[in-house]
């Protein structure tokens, strides 16, 4: 490795020599230099002036002037409802309750030198309209929500404000759009660009962040729980104060802390990236235990360290640790906030927090150093939905013990995700004058300690040499190396060990010394970019650099080319740089570098976010390293070399990078207001409101197993509108639609077919044998081919331009490098497909337990020597990262594919019998006729829906006779309901097919497969079902499908469980034999009855008919002798008279007695 950096190192001298440069003619050139690259950077600068302008801001501030809010509602509002209602013919669902989100984003832009106001104006009249996309980040616990990438795009709406106006129709105005919400995500990304009309604005990202540890008072304010914010920056606080650095989960962490305020209990909090920050001073009771087992020197109000998460806050104030977990209810399923700060380890003492910077396995992580009674232990916490846990490790036995160490300490701690392993910096004390250092690794699973590698005692004598293979076999200096910390990245492996010294490791056991650092120097900490770029800061608050994949260190402050950039700034009298102003900590933010510095200015001091331009800093390092003095007659002229090998660099063919990138994308316009200026009010922001939360609802409920005809979450929005889609343009053309708005239906939708935009994703995802293609263009600089004589052959083409790649774990992923020499365009064209091996993964669900790895595609001779020149400053050629994830990418599902099963039962059955009450989302199959079901695999990403085509393993795991009874069974229960080598007469299901998984306890299935075929037998939960009415009984099994074991052709464990609804099921003999006793029992039950009544009726007429004729008879004698007797004390009745009396008597009973018989004949003919 040595001989390859000599030799290099002799061609790079082989270029003719440069003049030696006095102090005085450097002083020259560096003034020089910044008038020759002062007009390039001037004009550079000069286009960046307009900057788009993001705040947030509730309903109740919508169009009010300075007005910008915190975010911290997560609730949706039901507010739009009432607007909603008004739009009666409109392609909206009048049933469905439609909800807004809590706030809006209201846009503008401003350069300098000119109002916003006239600014906004001019760019409304020339047709600019901002595009807003908002990015949300996916949540740590995939056991809760789904891992997706989302993004949703929207076009910000004009709007006036509400504020009085002079004679002019438009005074001032913004542009606003919903800020849209979704559960399980509290980071989100706004980029804001322009439509390309009106003024050419730069593309720029805005952090917008819920903040969990705000709340509401009485009085209707805004606090901090945490703590009380202070509004007054105190000098001392910043002031020639140490740097510390800012350690939080990375892509994860809505609210970022920072601590190290000298003697005070104060951090710096904020929400937007350090846009906006605050300082507060905490709630905490600051004690401490004894000095009898804590031997710590001295106690202070200050806090050391600070970790945030993802909604979690870690601090420690001398050896005690606190945490406070905030409210967010789109995150956890309850509200888990703690509501206060908690002190955890209390009866331990803590030296130092180590942060652990990447999520795992649905949680987050960090580890506490003990030191005093429990020296050698490390306390490793897991942070899951914001319970915090810790566990002292190792279990068995202290560091010190496993490494049989007296006297030893850990000093630094890694977690590896991948491997399940701690890597533990320890320092073993031999002598009081003697310390060496080892690196312990620690295996979580098996509780094993193992030496991985002993530091040497002194640093390395690299003579010259830019790198060293640390063999054991090399000279050292008499400096004693002096490790401060660890540095760990998964996704290229690389291990760094930084102190007065900086080595880099890819297995943690062979490490390389990178000698451009100077021992004299210390590291007191490092920044890592996860993207191919890092830096770290020294004691002395110098800044240093270090691209990966090369072993050269640039210092990048202080430098020369950070006096030329300084010397630009002051020329353009910059507000960010002035005399008096101190690092409080860097870090990075979408691959820039930012500084948070304390300005002093006029008396006054305040905090500043400051880009430090990394690649402007390398390009005038570059210029000022590379030139020659020439004597040409009386003068000296000066020339720059161009050390880059190529002039043009382009990546050609790239794919389309939703399939890759698994970026999901909808687009949401603002509905159109039926007026003639076309400012939107406030019922149309509410419309704009409710439908993006409808379009995210719709996206979050399309999860259903049965799949629909169409594969698209809002194809159920509009199926029913689309025919009276002219219609209601129609209203709209002719200014008729209520409530002033016209909804168009095609701009809600979801977009599938994503272009590339000439540069490599941020990362890609690979599926089991899958390919990524891309094509590198290089123009060279200079002749790009050289001729070698061959035997056989006249010459043979070579290149001069080179293209290397590196693979972080090439016993997991593969490339394959294609070259084509253009030599008519002096080009050389290089094809590079990575691939997957198929050997490093198993299978997983959909976004789960992915595999990190990456790839570097590095132009040979470009490190640090190459950049392009862009309307917003040079940029960085020849070095290409790809984070790489293997695993099942996100976005896949199976699906129950119910409109071809239906289709092809009905087809092989002859018939298709459905229920008696129909449900259009659930058909029924028929007990008798053979199933035979289809599946789906849909891509949520790009749209693709087709059927499945691999293996598959189907059980019965719960069921019942209706939806309510439906339970789950066990697992020996699943086992006998599904299994061919059940012996109980407990099956529910049997197939033809033969093939069966390795224990042959299930049926292996396929689209081929010969059917299913219902037993329900003796023993099963299916069998003799009571029917719950006169039709034939039914029964709903919860059905499982899985690929898990079965399916050798994707990374993806396809899980699916839907209902499946059977009727029709046989009833047992016994129940069925017992129906028909019973049921022939009462039928003749009902004919003998039958009989008897036709037989008896007459009968009990004429009985009837008697007993009434005797009863009328006994009724009339008593009328008869009631009259008599009463009629007798006035006259004496005579003989006449009373014959009389009698014939009529005689007469009428005559004819009541045959009115009856006349009654029954009638009655009998009717």
């Amino acid at each position: 490795m040595a001989r390859r950096v000599r030799a290099r190192r002799s061609r790079v001298g082989s270029c003719p020599a440069m003049s030696p440069v006095g102090p005085h003619v450097a002083r020259a050139l560096q003034a020089l230099l910044a008038l020759v690259l002062a007009p390039w950077r001037l004009w550079a600068v000069e286009d960046e002036e307009c900057i788009w302008q993001v705040f947030l801001n509730k309903f109740e501030t919508v169009g009010k002037s300075g007005a910008s809010d915190r975010f911290f509602r997560q609730e949706p509002l039901d507010a739009v409802e009432r607007v909603f209602r008004m739009l009666v013919d409109a392609p909206i669902d009048p049933d469905e309750k439609y909800l807004g989100f809590p706030y809006y984003l209201k846009i503008n832009y401003s350069c300098e030198g000119e109002p916003s106001e006239a600014l906004v104006r001019k760019g409304h009249l020339t047709g600019l309209k901002p595009v807003v996309l908002v990015t949300f980040q996916s949540p740590v616990n995939f056991r809760h929500w789904k891992i997706e990438q989302l993004q949703i795009q929207m076009e910000a709406a004009p709007f006036r404000s509400k504020e009085s106006c002079g004679s002019e129709e438009l005074c001032v105005m913004s542009w606003y759009t919903p800020m849209p919400i979704k559960n399980g995500s509290v980071v989100m990304h706004v980029d804001v660009s322009s439509n390309g009309l009106g003024p050419l604005i730069p593309k720029q990202r805005f952090q917008m962040n819920i903040n969990g540890f705000l709340k509401r008072e009485q009085d209707n304010t805004i606090q901090f729980t945490v703590g009380s914010e202070l509004f007054h920056l105190v000098s001392q606080y910043f002031f020639n104060a140490p740097s510390r650095p800012l350690w939080y989960t990375v892509d994860q962490t809505p609210v970022l802390i920072l601590g190290g305020i000298p003697n005070e209990k104060s951090i710096l909090l904020t929400d937007t990236s350090f846009k906006d920050l605050s300082l507060i001073e905490l709630n905490i009771d600051s004690c401490w235990v004894g000095s009898f087992y804590c031997p710590q020197a001295d106690f202070s109000a200050t806090i050391y360290d600070t970790i945030s998460t993802e909604s979690t806050l870690f601090i420690r104030q001398n050896q005690l640790i606190y945490y406070y977990t905030g409210t967010y209810t789109t995150l956890h399923k309850g509200d888990h906030g703690s509501g206060r700060w908690v002190r955890v380890l209390a009866n331990e003492c803590i030296k130092k927090l180590c942060p652990v910077e990447f999520h795992s396995n649905g949680s987050e992580y960090m580890m506490a150093l003990s030191t005093g009674k429990h020296e050698g232990y490390v306390h490793f916490g897991t942070i899951t939905d914001g319970r915090v846990s810790f566990k002292m490790l190792p279990v068995s036995q202290s560091v010190c013990e496993g490494i049989q160490a007296t006297n030893c300490s850990i000093i630094w701690g890694a977690f590896i995700e991948g491997e399940y392993k701690l890597l533990l910096l320890v320092k073993i004390v031999v002598t009081h004058t003697r310390k060496c250092f080892q690196v312990v690794g620690y295996d979580l699973v098996t509780d094993n300690l193992s030496i991985l590698y002993k530091l040497p005692e002194f640093i390395p004598d690299a003579r010259g040499l830019e790198f060293l293979m640390m063999l054991q076999t090399e000279s050292y200096t008499n400096s004693p190396m002096v490790p401060r910390g660890m540095s760990y990245n998964p996704y290229n492996n690389i291990l760094y060990i930084w102190g007065n010294f900086l080595l880099q490791s890819y297995d943690y056991e062979n490490f390389i010394y990178l000698a451009d650092f100077p021992k004299e120097s210390s590291i007191k900490y490092l920044v890592n970019s996860f993207r191919g770029e890092l830096v770290f800061v020294t004691e002395t608050e110098e800044i240093w650099y270090l691209l990966e994949g090369s072993y050269k260190i640039y210092r990048l402050i202080p430098s020369d080319s950070w006096e030329v950039h300084i010397s630009l700034q002051v020329m353009r009298q910059s507000s960010l740089y002035t005399s008096n102003e101190t690092m409080v900590t860097l870090f990075y933010e979408q691959d820039k570098l930012y500084q948070l510095m304390y300005l002093i200015s006029k008396q006054k001091g305040r905090l500043v976010k400051r880009l430090i331009p990394v690649e402007q800093l390398l390009n005038y390092q570059l210029v000022h390293n590379h030139f020659l003095l020439e004597q040409q007659g009386a003068y000296k002229t000066l020339t720059f070399t161009n050390q880059c090998p190529f002039t043009v660099m382009r990546l050609w063919d790239l794919p389309n990078p939703q399939s890759y990138t698994r970026q999901e994308r909808y687009r949401a316009l603002p509905p159109r207001v039926l007026g003639a200026s076309g400012f939107h009010n406030e019922n149309s922001l509410a419309v704009y409101q409710g439908l993006v939360y409808y379009l995210l609802w719709l996206h979050s409920k399309y999860d259903k197993p049965y799949a629909d005809p169409v594969h698209d979450p809002t194809w159920r929005w509009w199926k029913n509108k689309k025919q009276d889609q002219d219609y209601y343009f129609y209203l709209a053309s002719n200014w008729q639609s209520a409530g002033g708005v016209h909804i168009d239906m095609a701009s809600y939708e979801k977009i599938y077919n994503l272009k590339a935009e000439y540069k490599l994703p941020e990362r890609i995802f690979l599926d089991k044998g899958t390919k990524y293609s891309f094509s590198v263009f290089l123009t060279a600089r200079g002749h790009v081919l050289k001729t070698e004589s061959e035997i056989g052959s006249s010459f043979q083409l070579e290149s001069r331009l080179g293209l290397g790649v590196l693979l972080a774990d090439p016993g997991c992923i593969e490339v394959v490098v294609k070259q084509k020499i253009l030599i008519n365009r002096n080009s050389v064209l290089f094809r590079v497909t990575l691939g997957d091996k198929k050997l490093c993964f198993d299978q997983g669900i959909s976004g789960h337990h992915l595999m990190k790895t990456s790839m570097l595609v590095k132009v040979v001779g470009s490190t640090g020597h190459c950049f392009q020149n862009t309307h917003l400053g040079p940029r960085l050629q020849g070095n290409l990262v790809v984070p790489v994830l293997i695993g099942c990418p996100p976005g896949k599902r199976l699906a129950f594919d119910i409109t071809y099963t239906l289709e092809y039962n009905r087809l092989q059955n002859k018939h298709y019998f459905d229920c008696v009450n129909v449900d259009p989302e659930m058909p029924c199959f028929l007990f008798r006729d053979k199933f035979y079901p289809f599946f789906l695999i849909q891509d949520l990403v790009t749209g693709d829906s087709g059927s499945f085509q691999g293996s598959y393993v189907l059980k019965v795991v719960g069921g019942g006779p209706t939806l309510d009874t439906i339970e789950e069974y066990s697992e020996e229960e699943i086992y006998r309901f599904n299994s061919p080598l059940d012996n109980t007469d407990s099956l529910i299901w049997t197939t033809r097919n033969t093939t069966t998984t390795e224990d042959m306890a299930f049926n292996i299935m396929s689209h081929q497969s010969l059917g299913i075929e219902w037993l329900c037998l003796q023993n099963s939960p299916c069998h003799d079902t009571i029917p719950h009415s006169i039709f034939a009984p039914e029964f709903f099994f919860k059905v499982l499908v899985s690929n898990r074991g079965v399916d050798k052709s994707t990374y993806c464990d396809y899980q699916l469980i839907f209902l499946l609804h059977i009727h029709g099921l046989p009833l047992s003999s016994k129940r069925a034999l017992l129906f028909l006793l019973v049921s022939a029992s009462v039928f003749m039950g009902l004919v003998v009855l039958y009989i008897i009544a036709c037989l008896m009726w007459p009968l009990m007429v004429k009985a009837c008919n008697i007993l009434r004729w005797k009863i009328n008879n006994l009724v009339a004698a008593e009328s008869y002798y009631t009259y008599a007797s009463s009629s007798g004390g006035f006259s004496i009745p005579s003989k006449g008279s009373s014959k009389g009396s009698s014939k009529v008597s005689s007469k009428m009973s005559e004819k009541d007695k045959a009115e009856p018989e006349q009654t029954l004949g009638k009655k009998l003919l009717t």
